[in-house]
């Protein structure tokens, strides 16, 4: 047990249960980074870490009635089938090149940095849609629109596969792309319950190739598991204004990562 690590978990669980996003993003850099550990280990081991930390954290939320079902279901219908496809594919025909693979994550970069500046600004910009008669198409309910979010959920589902890009800055940004109207506790509950079998799936691929450090993911978890949960359960109790630009930095944050590092 290092307390290097669960110190490291504590922060990225809570930073996770506040706002829904960052595990993978912010776990895989710090731990090539700044602490050695091979870049395999490191996503093996973050994948397994962020399914069981985030399925302490859809515990918490769910208790605090601020998990969407319908979304998630919806979501992970397109996600778990677009992931597994690509994990074939991969496996058949191998990655793409280096140069596409940058440009997709160049692109995805640009999308959660644009992404961040609207959360900023969305309330402005649906009043001004308002005022023009104009009701945002956005605002629609998963039971009446089920084939957008399927659809969604199967970008998300390949795009994390291809890329390794944290299912919960993409899950995120699609939510208010598709929900804006959805509350911020709502988007950020829905958020981690869909990650959790992504990332599963894809720590299952990585431990069946020998990717995953046990020891690691041992410290990781002992700080990350009390971490989630006291994320949570501040992110249930805080108002949109405190969530609000916390989520926007850190998808700003990570979408800056992505281009500078494509």
């Amino acid at each position: 047990m290092d307390w290097q690590y669960s110190l490291l978990g504590l922060f990225v669980g809570a930073f996770v249960g506040i706002t829904g996003v960052g595990g993978g993003s912010l776990m895989t850099p710090i731990l090539v980074l700044f602490f050695g550990i091979h870049p395999i280990a490191a996503v093996g081991t973050d994948l397994l870490y962020a399914a069981i930390t985030k399925l302490v954290g859809t515990v918490v939320h769910a208790r605090k009635q601020t998990v969407n079902w319908t979304i998630v279901r919806l979501l992970a219908t397109g996600s778990i089938p677009g992931a597994l496809l690509t994990i074939f594919l991969i496996s058949s025909i191998g990655k793409p090149s280096g140069g596409a693979a940058n440009l997709i994550v160049a692109a995805l970069g640009f999308m959660l940095v644009l992404t961040s500046v609207l959360l900023i600004f969305q309330k402005q910009l649906l009043l001004s849609v308002e005022r023009w008669g104009k009701p945002p198409h956005a605002n629609i309910s998963p039971q009446h629109y089920p084939w957008p979010t399927v659809a969604v959920g199967f970008i998300i589902g390949v795009l994390v596969t291809l890329t390794s890009v944290g299912a919960g800055a993409l899950g995120a940004t699609m939510m208010l792309i598709l929900y804006p109207r959805l509350r911020l506790t709502d988007i950020v509950g829905s958020d981690i319950a869909h990650a959790v079998p992504l990332a599963l799936i894809g720590g299952i691929g990585y431990w069946a190739m020998g990717g995953v450090d046990w020891s690691l993911l041992t410290s990781l978890l002992a700080g990350s598991i009390p971490g989630i949960i006291v994320g949570s359960l501040l992110a249930t109790s805080a108002s949109d204004r405190f969530i609000r630009p916390m989520l926007a930095a850190v998808l700003a944050v990570i979408g800056m990562k992505l281009i500078l590092s494509s």
